[in-house]
């Protein structure tokens, strides 16, 4: 099992890789990813051009106790894989709910990771949530396939602004009760 080979406090393991905390040293490679279009246009809180200072305060939040969102990395070292090579998060909500949310960099589109990731952290469950939530946009359906492969109902369509776009979008929502 990849825990037992490295040793890091609140990891999930996956498959293929870990989800671990972010830390100071990925700002590189997170400026590196979340600067590219193809992943901003697909989120819609990443803006593009990436601002300067906007991935040391994504960092920063990523490592507030304070924080109502908790962040980790997919890690990929112990696979020769890069430290980073994506995001996932769970936005707290009342009544015990979470909005998940993630990004996987262009190079590792279609390998199935973000379903292992959105798959790990659900079956680990580390908010105790009771329903799970996420959107996405609906010109992304790989996103949507991901949801769907991990046990996410389609509630509805909504609309989103996207910071990248600076533009409303049309969105997909998605429920996973857990339990």
């Amino acid at each position: 099992m990849i825990l037992q080979t490295i040793e890091v406090k609140d990891a999930i393991a996956a498959a293929r890789f870990v989800l671990r905390p972010v830390r100071v040293s990925d700002a590189g490679l997170l400026a590196l990813y979340a600067g590219d279009k193809r992943v901003a246009m697909h989120t819609s809180s990443i803006a593009h051009p990436l601002p300067p200072g906007a991935t040391e305060a994504f960092v920063a939040r990523a490592m507030s106790a304070e924080s109502n969102e908790r962040i980790w990395v997919m890690d990929g070292t112990l696979q020769n894989l890069p430290e980073v090579f994506g995001v996932i998060s769970l936005k707290q909500m009342d009544r015990d709910q979470s909005e998940i949310g993630y990004w996987v960099a262009p190079a590792f589109w279609n390998t199935g990771y973000a379903s292992e990731a959105v798959g790990a952290l659900m079956k680990t469950n580390p908010l105790g949530n009771k329903a799970v939530f996420a959107q996405v946009f609906q010109d992304n359906p790989g996103s949507a396939r991901v949801l769907t492969n991990c046990g996410f109902d389609y509630l509805g369509d909504a609309e989103s602004f996207s910071v990248a776009r600076n533009a409303q979008v049309q969105t997909w929502t998605y429920l996973r009760k857990m339990g």
